[in-house]
């Protein structure tokens, strides 16, 4: 039974600080947080673009090496 107890505080006391800490939390504005999304999404299909041109030369490039 103590070792029950034992868990229990402290399962409590790591949810107080961590509602503690949470109440600290500086969080973004609403637009903010949707141009840093856009930001996200531009860069992540920018990165998809240049990956697939890459891949797409590669290929290209060893299927004209390879079947010569």
């Amino acid at each position: 039974m103590k070792k029950l107890q034992k868990v229990w505080e402290k399962t409590k006391n790591f949810v107080l600080e961590a509602y503690a800490e949470f109440k600290k939390v500086s969080w973004p504005s609403k637009e903010k947080s949707i141009r840093l999304t856009a930001y996200v999404i531009g860069v992540s299909l920018g990165v998809a673009l240049f990956v697939w041109l890459v891949d797409l030369l590669l290929k290209e490039g060893l299927a004209t090496i390879l079947l010569k």
